[in-house]
């Protein structure tokens, strides 16, 4: 796996909740979005502070990964028969960012459960990380910091 050295640009999220993921859309139930790729089409330099205010490839990715880890919290809190903080949340960023000449990405969960034992937030962190087919594809693949806040 390769390093990041420079990075280009964040996608951050909060996910709160760990039972459902709500995504909204128009009146058809279509999502209706669009994306922000940074530069222009056809042009091989691509400007990070010329992006827009729309999600980017990486928000998109980091918000997408988040829903799905925060249903895998809940899932392995509730077979440890715990129950989660009220203020319980995933925050995941992921990063676009260059290492040498070429383009990578690399991510960092924070599980954070206010109150929870820190040791039964780490098994549960561990837990999700395990099931969350997002962390399945990424295994390996990427860097993935995983950090567990209790206080």
């Amino acid at each position: 796996m390769s390093k990041i050295t420079k990075v280009l640009t964040t996608g951050k999220t909060r996910t709160t909740g760990t039972d459902a993921a709500i995504f909204s859309g128009n009146h058809e139930g279509k999502l209706d979005i669009h994306l922000t790729a940074p530069g222009n089409p056809g042009v091989r330099e691509y400007r990070f502070d010329a992006v827009v205010a729309h999600p980017t490839a990486e928000q998109l990715f980091a918000g997408a990964w988040s829903a799905c880890y925060s249903g895998a919290v809940g899932i392995v809190a509730r077979q440890m028969n715990v129950t989660l903080p009220a203020d319980t949340a995933v925050e995941l960023d992921v990063d676009l960012g260059l290492g040498g000449n070429e383009y990578f990405i690399q991510a960092r969960i924070n599980l954070i459960a206010p109150g929870l034992d820190l040791e039964v937030a780490t098994a549960i962190a561990h837990g999700a990380d395990a099931i969350c087919p997002y962390s399945k594809a990424t295994k390996g693949n990427i860097d993935v910091a995983l950090t567990v806040v209790t206080a």
